[in-house]
């Protein structure tokens, strides 16, 4: 169903469930930013939390999957994804880093594949990674990230390369996807991608099954982005389960941008300023602390975590108490409290 001048269908577009909470509010941060209202909750919700965003275009869930175990995936993201499931979004995504870090036993991305898959009835699974605004491009498969200006394939990457957790050690995503899921993974290349019609209606029927095979989409700059977003968009059918990071996101508003369904230019609420703010930092990124480095110079009361103390059960709450007695009494000199649990790898 569409309404004049609008091809988009009412009610729900997409509803997602994050593999950890920055990455959940990456994906809302673009659906909010092309005009379409979105609600994040940080648990599964139930029908009268559903109730309060009756006009929500677009629900998501933050998890934590990204550090958690296949056993743990079993028994908490088919829940998660059947509530989802059940509100008859045409596309259900399971939200995953650009960066794709994951392993067959740490967030293994394809253990939640296989789970999500049973959710929806597409007979296809698209995966789209590649973001252009984020410096994460796909191509022929395999995934690339800049730094500082200097593109790096994923497994020579400096900081993902040497993950303490998830080292990606294999820029090929299908390689490294073939390791956690035994299902069928294709592509469609960033080549095949630019001659936009024939790989609808020529290369992807014929990569679809009863087996329900993920599609990897290659995506390098704006036009593959438009293009990846197009091919998920006009072949998602009766609906689709789809592994992707939030350049699912960027790729379909860019679609629906092109044809005039969304605000032509992305926009954001703009937040007025306010005495003080507080802030946690749980990354190891090095571009996390260049930042911790900058709000220490502008004048932000910076406190460092213990660690240690945090786990183990027998100091915890102390030290917990210790964190936010400082957090509290920053705010009320009215400076800004920084806690950071650590500083660069």
């Amino acid at each position: 169903m569409t309404t004049p001048g609008n091809a988009l269908p009412p009610g729900l577009l997409l509803a997602y469930y994050g593999d950890d909470f920055t990455g959940s509010t990456d994906a809302m941060e673009v659906m909010t930013a092309a005009g379409l209202s979105t609600v994040l909750f940080l648990r599964t919700p139930d029908q009268s939390m559903l109730g309060r965003f009756p006009d929500a275009r677009c629900i998501g869930i933050a998890g934590s999957s990204r550090g958690r175990s296949p056993q743990w995936m079993e028994e908490h993201l088919p829940p998660a994804f059947d509530t989802l499931a059940a509100l008859r979004p045409p596309l259900l995504q399971y939200k995953v880093c650009s960066t794709f870090d994951s392993s067959p036993a740490t967030g293994s991305i394809g253990r939640a594949i296989d789970l999500g898959v049973r959710a929806m009835p597409g007979d296809w699974s698209p995966m789209v990674v590649g973001a252009p605004r984020l410096k994460r491009y796909q191509m022929f498969g395999n995934l690339f990230a800049a730094v500082d200006g200097i593109g790096h394939r994923l497994d020579r990457h400096p900081t993902m390369s040497r993950h303490p957790v998830t080292p990606m050690d294999e820029a090929d995503l299908r390689r490294h996807l073939g390791r956690q899921t035994g299902r069928r993974i294709e592509l469609v290349d960033m080549v095949q991608l630019r001659d936009g019609a024939s790989v609808a209606h020529v290369r992807l029927p014929s990569l679809r099954g009863k087996d329900k095979p993920v599609v990897l989409v290659d995506v390098l700059d704006e036009e593959t982005l438009r293009e990846a977003g197009r091919l998920v968009w006009e072949e998602k059918g009766a609906g689709v389960f789809s592994a992707s990071s939030s350049g699912l996101q960027y790729a379909l508003a860019a679609y629906w941008r092109a044809h005039g369904w969304i605000p032509a230019q992305p926009s954001l609420p703009q937040a007025g300023p306010v005495p003080v703010i507080a802030a946690v930092s749980g990354s190891c990124s090095p571009v996390t602390a260049g930042q911790i480095a900058w709000a220490r110079a502008h004048g932000f009361a910076v406190e460092r975590m213990d660690l240690p103390a945090v786990l183990d059960a027998a100091t915890r709450e102390a030290e917990l108490a210790r964190l936010v007695a400082r957090a509290g009494a920053a705010i009320a000199s009215g400076r800004s409290p920084l806690v950071f649990s650590a500083e660069g790898p």
